[in-house]
C-alpha cells in the first residue's frame, strides 16, 4: 500500500475531468496505488454526487490499471442514501460499483456513524457484501471511541464484518478528537488509521499567510475562521523552518509528521494539479528527526 492516499473529493468539483486525469496519472507514475472517494463527492457541486467515482472509474478504464489500484469509497451521506441501514449499505455499494466500473470495492467505509441503526445490522450488511464478493474489506469513518469499540467487539462473529481501518479527521492542528480514546481503540484492535484533512483543509500547505494574497477556494472562509490565528501561524512558521532544513515544503513536512504517528498507515491528501501532487508525494522521502517530531507535536496543546 502506498503511504499517501490520494483524495478524490476534488475530482469533478474544483478540477475538471481532464485535470483529474493528469493528477491521477502523476500519482500513478509516482508509485501511488491508493485512492479515496465517496458516493457523496461532489454533491455540493454542479456535477453532483457520484462524479468523483465516475471520473476515477473512467480513468481506470482508460489506463487499464484496475488491478494495480486500491479503491476506497463510502456510503451513508449521499442524498437518498443517508444512514447505515442494511438496505442503504447494499444500495450504496451497488451504485458505487456501477459508477466505478469495477466488480469489487477494496475498502468500503461507513462514512459516518448512524446511531439510529443497530451496529449488528450495519456490520451484517457489510458482512453480506464481503460474502458476495462486492467488497473486500469494511471500514469506519467518523466514529466515536465508544461506538467503535462496540463495533469491534461485535465484528467477525455470526456473519458480521469486522472493520479493518478507521478514517478520522487528524492533522497537526486537529488532534484532540483522535489522540486519546479513539487512538487507543485503533491501537488495541490493530486498525489502520487513514486520516482525512491531513493538511487542515489546505492551511498547512502554507498558502494562507498573514497579509498574503487572498486564496480563492471553496474552503477559504472556513480555513480563515479555524486556523488563521496565532497558533496556526506558529505551526506554519515551524513547518517553514523544518522544510528549509530538508529542502522540502510545509505540506510535505505536515504529512511526514502524520506518517510518523502511531497507527497511521497513510494520510489522505488531495491535489488540484500534477505539480501540487509531486509536492505532496515527496512526504514519503522525508525522514524527520526525533527532535523535529517532538517540536511539531509540542507546537499545539
Amino acid at each position: 500500500m502506498f503511504p499517501l492516499c490520494l483524495g478524490g473529493n476534488v475530482f469533478g468539483w474544483t478540477i475538471d475531468e481532464e485535470t483529474s486525469f493528469e493528477v491521477l496519472d502523476a500519482y500513478r507514475a509516482a508509485g501511488g496505488n491508493f485512492i479515496d472517494t465517496a458516493d457523496v463527492y461532489a454533491q455540493w457541486s454542479e456535477q453532483g454526487a457520484g462524479i468523483s467515482e465516475l471520473i476515477i472509474g473512467r480513468w481506470m478504464a482508460a489506463r487499464h490499471n484496475r488491478d494495480e489500484m486500491v479503491i476506497a469509497t463510502k456510503v451513508g451521506k449521499a442524498a437518498g442514501l443517508e444512514g447505515l441501514s442494511a438496505e442503504t449499505v447494499r444500495r450504496g455499494a451497488e451504485a458505487s460499483l456501477e459508477r466505478l466500473g469495477i466488480e469489487r470495492i477494496d475498502l468500503f467505509y461507513a462514512h459516518v456513524d448512524d446511531p439510529d441503526i443497530p451496529l449488528q445490522e450495519t456490520l451484517g450488511a457489510f458482512g453480506s457484501l464481503i460474502s458476495d464478493g462486492l467488497i473486500a474489506h469494511a471500514a469506519a469513518s467518523n466514529y466515536g471511541p465508544a461506538r467503535l469499540e462496540e463495533a469491534m467487539s461485535l465484528g467477525g462473529c455470526d456473519g458480521l464484518a469486522s472493520f479493518v481501518a478507521l478514517q478520522p479527521e487528524y492533522n497537526l492542528l486537529e488532534r484532540s478528537e483522535y489522540e486519546g480514546d479513539l487512538m487507543d481503540v485503533a491501537a488495541r484492535h490493530d486498525l489502520a488509521c487513514i486520516p482525512y484533512y491531513g493538511l487542515a483543509r489546505g492551511f498547512l500547505t502554507g498558502k494562507y499567510r498573514p497579509g498574503g494574497a487572498e486564496v480563492q477556494s471553496p474552503r477559504a472562509a472556513a480555513i480563515r475562521a479555524s486556523y488563521m490565528n496565532d497558533e496556526g501561524f506558529a505551526v506554519l512558521g515551524l513547518l517553514d523552518e523544518i522544510a528549509a532544513e530538508h529542502g522540502s515544503s510545509p505540506a510535505a513536512i505536515a504529512l511526514a509528521w502524520l506518517l510518523a504517528q502511531p497507527t497511521v498507515l497513510a494520510p489522505i491528501a488531495s491535489a488540484t494539479s500534477a505539480d501540487q501532487l509531486a509536492e505532496l508525494v515527496s512526504c514519503i522521502e522525508v525522514q524527520l528527526s526525533d527532535s523535529e517530531l517532538q517540536a511539531l507535536t509540542a507546537a499545539v496543546d
